[in-house]
């Protein structure tokens, strides 16, 4: 049966798990993770297998320290730089993994590069007292709605985890910004809780798009969906469906919807940002067969909502890739 503990008082337990190779559910500042020992090949499978995870798509590795991502991945200036500015917080950086580097090959699904991220709160201090790195994506079996509260996770993957850890509703709501620096340029893996104007900012130049392949997590076609399928830039509302609403606006219809949640009445995209994946949680468990979403704006953190809907409502028969 799952333990849940409180934040304040699961760190023991937590960190002894962990050196048994087992996984952790862990809050963090953007959404709860699943954490095992990142140089540990059976404890990464362990997290392949909670989730029904495809070998092919990377993990993003947590850190506790600049010493200790710089084991892990060779640094130039200029993600030094993004790293001084937004470490810790909702960053990852795809960087060259440094040769001999103790992450093991799962981690990186044979890739040259190592996806790395600096989180804040609990996630940090279980880092520092295990004294190794965690692999942790997203608490969720793959490619369903991410949690941001530990109910959630329980309500997902149930029995197949041994710990959860209760750190309370997550602040971002949404996962990290995934960037690769490489050759003095950065490229725009997948957006999240950092605006991509404020990366550019921090970097003084402008960040490419369009990558293509899976280079860094999240970059799955069909990503972050609830059992409903989603239906994006909904300008009326069909009999049956539910509604995630944006702005103190409706559109057309909305009186017909099963069950109706605004992720901003004000149109915050912060706000909107931080209820997205427990706002789509609700709405699955409504009954709807389809959600319906109002248009949110695509500047700041609009990118990344956008991008969790595009995927949440993207084809989900595609071929299977074999792993």
């Amino acid at each position: 049966m799952t333990e849940i503990l409180p934040a304040g008082e699961a760190l023991p337990r937590a960190v002894e798990l962990l050196r048994a190779g087992e996984v952790v559910a862990l809050p963090t500042e953007t959404v709860y993770g699943l954490a095992g020992d990142a140089t540990s090949g059976a404890a990464v499978a362990r997290i392949f297998e909670a989730k029904g995870r495809p070998r092919f798509n990377p993990l993003i590795v947590h850190v506790a320290s600049m010493a200790m991502a710089e084991d892990i991945a060779v640094f130039d200036p200029l993600s030094r730089k993004l790293a001084a500015t937004f470490w810790p917080g909702p960053l990852t950086l795809v960087l060259p993994l440094r040769p001999g580097s103790v992450v093991h090959p799962l981690v990186t699904a044979g890739l040259d590069t190592v996806a790395l991220r600096m989180p804040r709160g609990f996630a940090s201090s279980l880092i520092a007292a295990f004294g190794r790195p965690l692999a942790a994506p997203s608490a969720n079996s793959s490619g369903r709605v991410s949690a941001t509260t530990a109910e959630a996770v329980v309500a997902d993957l149930g029995d197949r985890i041994p710990l959860v850890v209760d750190g309370g509703a997550t602040t971002v709501g949404l996962e990290s910004a995934i960037v690769k620096v490489a050759d003095g340029r950065i490229v725009l893996l997948r957006p999240g809780g950092v605006a991509a104007d404020d990366i550019e900012a921090a970097a003084g130049m402008p960040l490419e798009r369009g990558a293509t392949g899976i280079q860094a997590p999240g970059m799955l076609s069909s990503h972050y969906a609830p059992g409903a399928a989603v239906r994006t830039d909904a300008s009326g509302v069909s009999e049956g469906e539910a509604l995630l609403a944006f702005g103190p606006l409706r559109i057309a219809g909305a009186e017909r919807a099963r069950a109706v949640l605004n992720l901003s009445p004000a149109g915050d995209l912060r706000e909107a940002a931080a209820n997205l994946f427990s706002h789509l949680h609700a709405l699955d468990r409504s009954g709807a067969a389809t959600i319906a979403v109002e248009p949110v704006p695509n500047s700041g953190l609009g990118e990344a909502i956008n991008d969790r809907l595009a995927r949440a409502a993207a084809p989900r028969d595609a071929p299977v890739v074999p792993e």
